[in-house]
């Protein structure tokens, strides 16, 4: 039926094309609370060190296991308009800032939960936004108050953060050996101009393969490269490498036209095949006589050059891919040549050594051991494809939380610690306001402890309890007091070494309240069907034309 709505004089007017669906008011904000609020309850079991995995099968049934809030939300396909919203409110914080996904969603899950009983005592969404506004400012400020300045280049400082970020994984068990890893890594790439300091994810290549266990994983200093050698004729390892990069094809380049060739006599055929083996020849003489030793060629070379080249003792991999290239000249300072013949003894990088290793039952090369390498590998071992994919993307935050610490090095006591604080700050400066909006505060307050008591109910303990030890602590003046979750009991994070970036914090933080705020001043949602043709307007005959 298609909605027909009438003005005030009573004349009907047709709105929404039929099957359209709407709905208003109340309605809308309940349904679209409802929504966020299921979102956030999937995921808050996921919340910290005690939180649990979520195992995702798709419609082929592929099989992902993990408890990263972003990922969790990328695969279960959510179909109501609010909560894909939730959806990209993880995705924010993911690209940004790499970590908090779970606590973003959660805090945006609480943040509507609690404006809800305020909708139904009359005060009006858009004070409640504002409120909420207000809220988040005061807090930002409060944050940067608590937080504590660190070097970018303490490597103990580094390694807390990482290891805390991925204390919450599956991978916790190893968290600080691959914690060292991912520093080290860190540390490598880095990229000083002056006082500033970048680093780029782009020039840390991951390379995943089952077999080992997870302690197994290693950082190589350059790149590994799922190929083999080209040839078995040629050397497998070479110690002290000259590496040339080449990102044309090492063969006679067919020509872009037909042509044709008139052969005579069999002499012809024979001297035609000596001219194309000696220019084959000349490629290969070129790269050995400035001292190359590796050939990496992003392209295909042919059989004739890899004899010749395998005779010089030299090594060759072939089509590589050109992100790889990329990070190859960062790592060896080898400068990528289109042809050949302007490859000269400058453009060679350097390796202390290029071996063909065999890793369970692939051959794969690795250029290891570069002077200043500005792009490495990390290589990820593991029982099982899951458990590499699930390690890829802990190893993923690490590295996001150190790149977050080394470029605003400010840092937090973690376990629900700053929320407290922030929610005890929160009740003392609501006081001060007036109106309606001081209501919308008190409820930030009271949903930013979402956070400590989801890690508290997912450590066993109770959740009223553990909340009212925690504001009692934090009313007394204990700053860093959170949730200690292995021992399962109120603790202070300084001494546990529980930290985290302000970076996280204030993205998680912002990225909540827009959100739940967005959601907050919807007040109808229109679904529009998609019918295959419009009806015509009454009156009007069905072919659309007058008769």
């Amino acid at each position: 039926m298609a909605h027909i709505q009438t003005t005030s004089e009573g004349v009907p007017v047709i709105l929404l094309k039929e099957g359209s669906k709407q709905s208003r008011g109340r309605d809308a904000q309940r349904n679209n609370i409802q929504a966020a609020k299921l979102i956030s309850e999937i995921i808050s079991t996921s919340l910290g060190p005690r939180g649990m995995d979520k195992m995702l099968v798709d419609s082929i049934g592929d099989i992902t296991i993990t408890n990263d809030g972003a990922t969790i939300l990328k695969e279960i396909d959510v179909q109501h308009p609010a909560a894909k919203m939730m959806v990209e409110v993880a995705k924010a914080t993911d690209s940004e800032v790499g970590d908090g996904t779970t606590s973003a969603v959660v805090f945006t899950g609480s943040l509507l939960e609690k404006a809800e009983s305020l909708i139904d005592n009359e005060i009006h969404p858009v004070i409640i936004a504002n409120g909420y506004k207000k809220a988040l400012i005061y807090s930002t400020k409060l944050l940067s108050e608590i937080a504590e300045k660190v070097d970018p280049k303490n490597r103990d400082v580094l390694e807390k953060i990482a290891k805390t970020a991925m204390q919450t994984k599956l991978v916790s068990i190893e968290a600080s050996d691959l914690a060292k890893i991912v520093v080290d890594a860190s540390l490598l790439i880095l990229d000083e101009k002056g006082d500033s300091k970048k680093m780029s994810l782009d020039n840390i290549k991951v390379e995943k393969k089952t077999g080992g266990s997870l302690s197994d994983s290693q950082l190589v200093n350059g790149i590994v490269l799922d190929k083999e050698v080209v040839s078995s004729s040629m050397p497998k390892k070479i110690v002290d490498a000259k590496i040339a990069l080449i990102n044309a094809p090492l063969e006679i380049e067919k020509t872009e036209f037909d042509a044709k060739i008139n052969i005579s006599s069999p002499n012809q055929i024979k001297s035609f095949m000596e001219e194309e083996n000696q220019i084959l020849k000349e490629i290969a003489d070129k790269i050995s006589s400035i001292g190359a030793t590796v050939v990496l060629c992003q392209k295909g070379i042919d059989d004739i050059v890899q004899h010749y080249l395998a005779k010089a003792g030299i090594l060759a991999v072939r089509r590589i891919k050109e992100s790889d290239m990329t990070k190859l000249a960062k790592a060896t300072g080898a400068r990528i040549v289109g042809s050949v013949n302007d490859l000269a003894k400058k453009d060679l990088g350097e390796a202390q050594n290029v071996e063909e290793k065999s890793i369970e039952e692939d051959n794969w090369v690795f250029i290891e051991g570069c002077k200043n390498p500005k792009a490495v590998t990390l290589l990820i071992r593991g029982g099982s494809q899951r458990v590499i994919d699930e390690a890829d993307r802990s190893i993923h935050d690490g590295l996001m939380v150190v790149k977050d610490v080394i470029e605003k090095p400010m840092i937090l006591h973690g376990g629900g610690a700053p929320e407290e604080y922030i929610a005890t700050q929160l009740r003392t400066w609501s006081k001060t306001l007036s109106g309606r909006e001081q209501l919308a505060v008190e409820k930030y307050a009271e949903a930013i402890e979402s956070i400590p008591i989801a890690l508290a109910r997912n450590a066993g303990m109770n959740p009223i309890d553990a909340l009212t030890q925690l504001r009692a602590k934090h009313s007394s003046g204990e700053k860093s007091t959170g949730v200690d979750i292995v021992k399962g009991e109120i603790g202070d994070m300084e001494k546990l070494e529980v930290i985290e970036p302000i970076k996280v914090k204030e993205q998680v933080m912002k990225s909540a309240t827009e959100t739940a705020n967005m959601i907050l001043r919807i007040d109808n949602v229109i679904a529009i069907s998609r019918s295959s043709s419009p009806e015509p307007p009454q009156g009007m005959p069905p072919g659309g034309g007058m008769y």
